[in-house]
């Protein structure tokens, strides 16, 4: 058999645990195997088909990775529940005081009171919900 069909083995070969086993690194390897088939197929000799592999695999894990973790940290989390509600503005529907009230948070009526005891907010008035305690939204 010629070189270029064990260098298309090889690729194959990491392709299947690259899909088994999700790691991206076997998918650069694979590419990089492919590189060596293709050198193979034109008339390189088997060092420089290696030495394509190496260099191709090195380039691409090198490049790919760094990307790879900056978007992985760069992704914002998804705030879902109560989470979500922090941080929302509300409208202040029955008086709200230190002891409760009632508040309108994106359509919902919540209980509520506010963060300072000795702060009270009348009908209408607009406040931010600080945290959730309980089924009671803190506003402010």
């Amino acid at each position: 058999m010629d070189a270029w069909v064990w260098w298309l083995i090889a690729t194959v070969g990491l392709c299947i645990p690259l899909v088994l086993t999700a790691m991206p690194e076997l998918g650069m390897l694979a590419v990089g195997a492919g590189a060596g088939s293709l050198v193979a197929a034109l008339g390189g000799g088997i060092v420089a088909q290696v030495v394509v592999f190496a260099v191709v695999s090195t380039a691409l894990i090198l490049v790919i990775q760094p990307v790879a973790r900056r978007m992985r940290a760069e992704r914002p989390e998804l705030a879902s529940g109560v989470d979500a509600i922090k941080g929302r503005q509300a409208i202040v529907l029955e008086r709200v005081d230190g002891s409760g009230g009632r508040v309108k948070i994106g359509g919902e009526v919540w209980s509520a009171r506010a963060l300072e005891a000795e702060t009270a907010y009348e009908p209408g008035h607009r406040v931010d919900v600080v945290e959730i305690d309980g089924a009671t939204a803190v506003v402010m």
